[in-house]
C-alpha cells in the first residue's frame, strides 16, 4: 500500500473574513441595530479572537469561537450601559425601499430593535443562528431558563410588534 501524502494548506485569517465576514458582520448588527456599532463589534471580537485562529485549527470551530466572543462582547457592552447601540445614525431605514425581501428584513430589524437587549441576544441566538438554549446560556452567561424567559417574552413583544406582518399564510 502506498502512502498518500495530504499537503494541507494553512488558511489566513484574511480568507477566513472574506469567506464569513459577511454573515457576521449581519449577526453583529442584528443585535446592535447600528452598522457603525455592528462593524466596532466584530473588529472588537476579532481582535480579542485572531491570536487563536491558528491554534484552532478548523473555521468552523474558530467561527463558533468568534461568534461567542461577538455575543459575549455585546452582553458586556450593555452591561456596563458604557455602549449603546440606539443612538440615531443618520440614515434613514425607510428610505431603503428596494423590494419586498429588503422590506421584509426592515421589519424585522425595526422589530427586533423595540426588544430589550437581552430578549434581542438570546432571539437572535436561537431564533436566527439556530443554537439551542443550553448553547445559547452558555454564550449569554444565563441559566437555561433565564434564557428561555428572555425569548419566550421576546417572541411575544415580536409577535405585537407594528412592524411585522400580523397574516399567517
Amino acid at each position: 500500500m502506498k502512502d498518500v501524502k495530504v499537503e494541507w494548506e494553512p488558511r489566513s485569517l484574511e480568507a477566513f473574513v472574506s469567506e464569513r465576514g459577511r454573515r457576521l458582520l449581519r449577526a453583529a448588527w442584528l443585535l446592535t441595530g447600528d452598522a457603525g456599532h455592528a462593524e466596532d463589534l466584530l473588529q472588537t471580537a476579532l481582535a480579542k479572537c485572531w491570536d487563536r485562529f491558528e491554534e484552532l485549527g478548523d473555521d468552523a470551530v474558530f467561527e463558533a469561537y468568534l461568534r461567542t466572543t461577538l455575543h459575549r462582547t455585546y452582553v458586556s457592552w450593555w452591561r456596563r450601559r458604557s455602549w449603546t447601540s440606539e443612538r440615531p445614525t443618520g440614515q434613514d431605514l425607510d428610505a431603503v425601499v428596494a423590494e419586498p425581501a429588503t422590506e421584509a428584513r426592515l421589519d424585522l430589524h425595526r422589530a427586533l430593535m423595540e426588544l430589550t437587549r437581552p430578549q434581542r441576544s438570546a432571539i437572535v441566538l436561537h431564533h436566527l443562528e439556530d443554537l439551542p438554549i443550553a448553547e445559547v446560556a452558555r454564550i449569554l452567561r444565563l441559566p437555561a431558563n433565564t434564557v428561555k424567559t428572555h425569548i419566550h417574552r421576546g417572541v411575544a413583544r415580536l409577535r405585537r410588534s407594528p412592524h411585522l406582518s400580523q397574516e399567517v399564510s
